[in-house]
């Protein structure tokens, strides 16, 4: 009984520990639906809010903050960027749309000069991570049009003159990367993103999954922008990790 209550503790205390050092290396436990994500707490995170971005060719109402979390009403279409550009990083949040069938991205290391040419409504150049809900794929295929060059589960893909080399699998065009998996949850429901953005390498995780990405990216620093694309959206917990 005794060597057993004994085995019993010691377990109990590698439990503890192996818990102890997820967390400090930003490893945390979510529901099993979604497995494990990576929530930007260890060493090196920062939160992300309103002090760091810039409306670039948004209303002044599109964007409202309250700490790491911000809501867009979608209205114009356009972007907020940070203020600092950067290079190697990691980059933690949470998002939900809050009407069917719309869209948004995050953009990577997008080139200043494009922001600034962006006098009206429109989208600058960089590499985007697609940020779209589940039933934008029936609306489409409404028009007549098959949805078979994106997907509503995490594409990456360069914008504009921006380059890269997409991930398998590939859109048809050759420019997007694919997920893996179709991990992405509908409408009103939090999603996960952690994304690794290195040497020119770009990888999503979707939910504590890894499914896409791309290497050979050009540009690859930049500034990170997240996107208005006509219909509100909630963005949360937004974190960064600068990397050498």
């Amino acid at each position: 009984m005794f060597k057993s209550l004994c085995a019993l503790c010691l377990l109990m205390l590698l439990g503890l520990s192996a818990r102890a050092q997820d967390v400090e290396s930003g490893l945390a436990e979510v529901n099993p639906q979604t497995g494990a994500t990576i929530d930007g707490r260890g060493p090196g995170w920062r939160a992300l809010g309103q002090d760091d971005f810039i409306n670039v060719n948004c209303d002044e109402d599109t964007w409202t903050w309250k700490n790491d979390s911000v809501s867009c009403t979608g209205r114009p279409i356009g972007v907020t960027r940070t203020k600092k550009v950067y290079t190697n990083f990691e980059l933690v949040c949470e998002w939900r749309h809050l009407r069917d069938a719309v869209n948004s991205g995050i953009f990577l290391w997008g080139p200043r000069e494009t922001f600034d040419r962006l006098n009206g409504p429109g989208l600058p150049e960089g590499i985007e991570v697609q940020v779209l809900d589940l039933g934008y794929k029936a609306a489409y295929e409404r028009g007549g049009n098959p949805a078979d060059w994106f997907t509503c589960h995490g594409d990456v893909f360069p914008v504009g003159a921006s380059t890269m080399k997409p991930f398998p699998p590939i859109s048809p065009n050759g420019r997007r990367s694919f997920p893996t998996e179709e991990r992405t949850l509908g409408v009103g429901e939090w999603n996960h993103y952690y994304i690794r953005a290195i040497n020119g390498e770009v990888r999503l995780w979707v939910n504590g999954a890894e499914v896409s990405g791309g290497s050979d990216c050009n540009p690859a620093t930049g500034h990170i922008a997240l996107e208005s694309e006509g219909s509100p959206i909630e963005f949360r917990g937004l974190r960064i990790r600068e990397l050498p």
